[in-house]
């Protein structure tokens, strides 16, 4: 006897002995742990996962969709044609770990399946999906302020939108109140793992203050990295103060140079980001509406060090574990 058959045998052993409420799931979980002794995930908290899974999917598929266990092998077999076939293959295609994260943290099924998608193409382990969902990188993906639709052809405009997001939220690093760019650098380099991780899929790190020299003159840009699925160079430039239009200025002088002293003919154009404190969108769309050169323009995030002062007043976890223990 399957697994599908068996828990269907067991409903209507359960229906005739009036066995529900709290005692369902708990027979149920004795029941098929027996019946099925060489398989895992029959406790009863996971059994409840598993109704919370159909609910929360539900109504995305046309007709009740099967799944039959044989010879320790997941067999899916459709009782009829499934509307959804890509959201269908998207589910079978992310650990069970996983849609625990996501049907317990989202209540929307749109931002559901884009979370999904995004473990799959970039292999997130669990917990880099909760940091994504709490981070809300649904919400800033692809947000930020850009002319890439006027400097850049299609589709390839659309795909470097995409990459950038507004904020980008630099939640590792810990810093004091008087903070310089140059301490925002050092932090970024030093946490180079989760910075690369927040900018996103496909940034290769090339180098920090990276030296150009035009007309025997020295530019040093701030962070220069090279976009694998774009093929592009990416200089990104951090301004620890509020967007203004002579930022953008500066920024095209360097990818004008980039692009004549770096760039290979297989490269395509240099695009270009100003990460700031604060920016107001009007001001930013009017400051690269007439440059030629693409670039975007996105705040960021910083969680700032307590001061000393404060810190020692707080518990300490060990502090905390111990109270509530008592």
């Amino acid at each position: 006897m399957n697994l599908i058959s068996h828990i269907s045998h067991l409903k209507s052993i359960y229906e005739k002995e009036n066995v529900w409420g709290s005692k369902l799931l708990e027979n149920l979980s004795n029941d098929l742990k027996r019946e099925f002794p060489e398989m895992s995930g029959f406790s009863v908290r996971n059994l409840k996962y598993f109704k919370f899974f159909y609910k929360f999917y539900k109504d995305s598929f046309g007709q009740q969709v099967v799944a039959q266990i044989e010879d320790n092998e997941i067999r899916q077999q459709s009782v009829a044609q499934i509307q959804d076939s890509e959201l269908y293959n998207l589910l079978l295609n992310i650990p069970w770990g996983h849609h625990i994260v996501i049907f317990t943290k989202i209540n929307n099924q749109k931002l559901a399946y884009f979370y999904i998608q995004q473990t799959i193409e970039n292999n997130w382990s669990r917990n880099v999906l909760e940091l994504q969902i709490k981070s809300q990188l649904f919400e800033r993906q692809g947000k930020a302020i850009s002319n890439f639709k006027d400097t850049l052809p299609q589709p390839f405009s659309d795909l470097a939108q995409q990459t950038l997001k507004d904020p980008y939220v630099f939640d590792f690093m810990q810093l004091s109140n008087d903070f310089r760019e140059k301490d925002i650098e050092n932090q970024l380099i030093i946490h180079i793992q989760k910075f690369l991780l927040e900018l996103g899929k496909g940034f290769a790190f090339v180098g920090r203050q990276y030296h150009l020299q035009v007309a025997d003159n020295d530019y040093y840009i701030d962070l220069l990295f090279y976009h694998i699925k774009l093929k592009c160079y990416v200089v990104l430039e951090l301004k620890n103060t509020k967007f203004i239009p002579e930022y953008a200025g500066k920024l095209n002088f360097y990818l004008s140079a980039i692009d004549s002293l770096l760039k290979d003919e297989n490269d395509k154009p240099t695009i270009g980001i100003i990460l700031c404190k604060d920016k107001s969108n009007i001001e930013a769309e009017f400051a690269l509406r007439d440059i030629n050169k693409p670039m975007g323009v996105s705040e960021f995030e910083l969680i700032q060090q307590l001061p000393s002062h404060l810190k020692s007043s707080l518990p300490t976890i060990e502090e905390i574990e111990n109270e509530l223990n008592k």
